[in-house]
């Protein structure tokens, strides 16, 4: 069993995929010849924007939750989160019959609030900063005890997301890079350890916004770096790197590259009109990599990650 402030292994990331496996999607990789043409690459989508939820993060969720003893399951789990975690526990929590309660921002989007809402889980909202949710979280758990299951500092919820990494090695062959997106770096973590077990040859690149570089700067210095004022349309990528994924990332990951939000917005365009499906500003980071270090992946087999879909039509990017 995965223990909460320890990495993965392969196999335990085998098992998650396991665990699993009844109630997420195998998605898909789509692909698409004028993307490919337009950035002199062969370009891989993994799409997790259509997973349940929306997002990747229902890996990681249904993961841990369907870990817990009946013991430790019994007054439901609590997590804070922007809304993909906070839908995905939610869901997954459903699944299992147990309550959740979920710490939201109050400037979250308001169509993630919706989702966590419809999965029935109790939603607490707070300021938008880490200490706020972290408050707000230590006080829901010692009103209920509930069982917290962290973003992203949980090695279960780290295994979950893993299964991604293994999933695009089973549907892709002969790969040079891997490009995922870092917020607090669960899904980078995961899948680093399931690709460069499984291949160390396979490049691993993480993208993050200009505007929220903790994990760059982080990995640049090799000390961890509090994120402070974060400033990106990438909802979901806001929240600092943890502890636990950034020693994983200093001996899985290959580096960390930046990218500016127009970037992001354009990447978002040419996924919903070249591969005709909805993508967040988080999602489209990685993509936005390809874009912006463009000489880097010329001629290469870049799988990339779209890590999630859910985002307030109403208020899109390119609109405002």
């Amino acid at each position: 069993m995965v223990t909460v402030g320890q990495a993965p292994t392969l196999d335990q990331i085998r098992e998650a995929q396991k665990r699993i496996a009844p109630f997420v999607h195998r998605t898909p990789i789509y692909s698409s010849e004028l993307l490919n043409a337009h950035c002199d690459a062969h370009l891989f989508f993994k799409c997790e924007n259509l997973q349940k939820v929306g997002a990747f993060k229902a890996r990681g969720a249904i993961n841990a939750v369907f870990s817990l003893s009946e013991q430790q399951a019994f007054r439901g789990v609590a997590t804070h989160s922007s809304g993909n975690h906070g839908a995905a526990l939610a869901m997954a929590a459903g699944r299992r019959g147990i309550a959740a309660h979920i710490v939201m921002p109050d400037n979250a989007p308001a169509a993630k609030k919706a989702a966590v809402a419809a999965y029935g889980a109790t939603i607490i909202t707070c300021k938008p900063t880490l200490l706020a949710r972290e408050e707000a979280l230590a006080e829901v758990v010692s009103r209920t005890a509930a069982h917290v299951v962290h973003p992203y500092h949980d090695s279960r919820v780290i295994a979950g997301q893993g299964t991604v990494g293994l999933e695009i090695l089973e549907q892709v062959k002969e790969l040079d890079a891997v490009l995922v997106p870092v917020g607090g770096g669960g899904l980078l973590a995961g899948v680093a350890i399931a690709v460069k077990t499984i291949n160390p040859k396979i490049e691993v690149v993480a993208v993050e916004p200009a505007g929220a570089d903790d994990a760059f700067r982080s990995f640049g210095s090799g000390r961890l770096v509090t994120q402070t004022s974060p400033d990106t349309i990438a909802d979901g990528l806001l929240t600092s790197l943890g502890e636990l994924n950034f020693e994983i990332i200093q001996s899985h990951v290959d580096t960390i590259i930046t990218v500016q939000d127009a970037s992001i917005v354009e990447a978002m365009k040419l996924q919903w009109s070249r591969l005709k499906t909805v993508v967040e500003p988080s999602g489209a980071v990685s993509f936005a990599g390809v874009l912006e270090h463009a000489d880097r992946f010329c001629n290469r087999r870049v799988a990339i990650v779209i890590s999630g879909g859910n985002l307030d039509l109403d208020k899109l990017p390119w609109q405002q």
